[in-house]
């Protein structure tokens, strides 16, 4: 059994938008699912930790919602990706690439005697 990780707060707005850029627009339950699904469950998305950042995303403008009914036919909310979205999602992938070749020069470093 795996144990799950708890997803940083920061990180989360990023996979949110990017899991609706890849896959269109979802219900809160379907992006939980989707980016634990692809951390092969090594990720813990619960809605507590999920609604806050979706609701700080609306209102920032890089997401839109709108109630609909969901494939077991209850009344959901779901949210797609704006173009300013997918503005902030570009850059946010360039400064965690960035950010991430950084710290693997770190990993990288051999021991160096004082």
């Amino acid at each position: 059994m795996k144990d799950k990780n708890e997803v940083w707060q920061g990180t989360l707005a990023i996979m949110v938008l990017k899991t609706l850029d890849a896959m269109g627009e979802q219900h809160g339950y379907g992006i939980a699912r989707r980016i634990e699904q692809i951390s092969n469950n090594l990720l813990s998305v619960n809605h507590g930790t999920l609604y806050p950042v979706l609701l700080k995303l609306e209102q920032e403008g890089s997401i839109e919602s709108s109630w609909g009914v969901s494939d077991n036919n209850r009344k959901a909310r779901f949210y797609c990706i704006t173009k300013a979205g997918k503005k902030v999602l570009a850059a946010e992938q360039r400064h965690w690439q960035q950010t991430t070749e950084i710290v693997a020069r770190f990993f990288a470093l051999e021991g160096e005697s004082r």
